[in-house]
């Protein structure tokens, strides 16, 4: 048996005992149009953060003074200015983690917010590393090559005890953007 797949190509279908063929029909599924869901909802909600300025944004945690360290690292070394800085704890950090699919309270990882796609965890530091001077984005290519799972449980362990080993602010700390 053979089905036609898109692009006018074919795929043979095997089966590999007999299957009794039943002359009724029946409704299996009846298709309706996709629902609004709560992402694309903040992505339209937000796209006004990319249209004057396509750059990627970073969301980190404002107490945070590891978090605080990390992005004046990176403005250190991102001598072009590609990345733009928001706190998770401000209110277009809120709504740029609810656009990520993440809950606005979230604090528990930095973000990547691109255009159309958004990075957590050790994901978004390699991609961050990604647009910074060199040779941060050669260390991020080798980086990529470490299992996700190894890289992240890393990063969680960090991330999970980043108040006791490096203290936090008692406000938040804002950056240009």
């Amino acid at each position: 048996m053979a089905l036609l797949v898109p692009g006018g190509g074919c795929a043979r279908l095997a089966i590999s005992h007999p299957a009794q063929v039943s002359r009724r029909t029946a409704v299996v599924a009846t298709l309706s149009p996709p629902k609004l869901d709560k992402v694309d909802y903040w992505v339209d909600a937000t796209s006004s953060f990319f249209e004057p300025d396509s750059r990627p944004i970073m969301l980190y945690d404002g107490v945070c003074n590891l978090c605080n360290g990390g992005v004046k690292f990176v403005r250190d070394n991102d001598k072009n200015r590609r990345i733009r800085y928001e706190a998770l704890q401000s209110e277009s950090g809120k709504k740029l983690l609810r656009r990520s699919g993440r809950a606005p309270d979230d604090i528990s990882s930095v973000v990547l917010v691109e255009k159309d796609r958004s990075y957590i965890k050790s994901d978004a530091v390699l991609k961050i590393m990604d647009y910074i001077d060199l040779p941060f984005p050669q260390l991020a290519f080798f980086l990529q090559f470490v299992p996700q799972f190894v890289r992240d449980f890393a990063y969680d362990n960090i991330a999970n005890n980043r108040y006791n080993i490096f203290g936090r602010s008692d406000s938040c700390e804002l950056y240009d953007k």
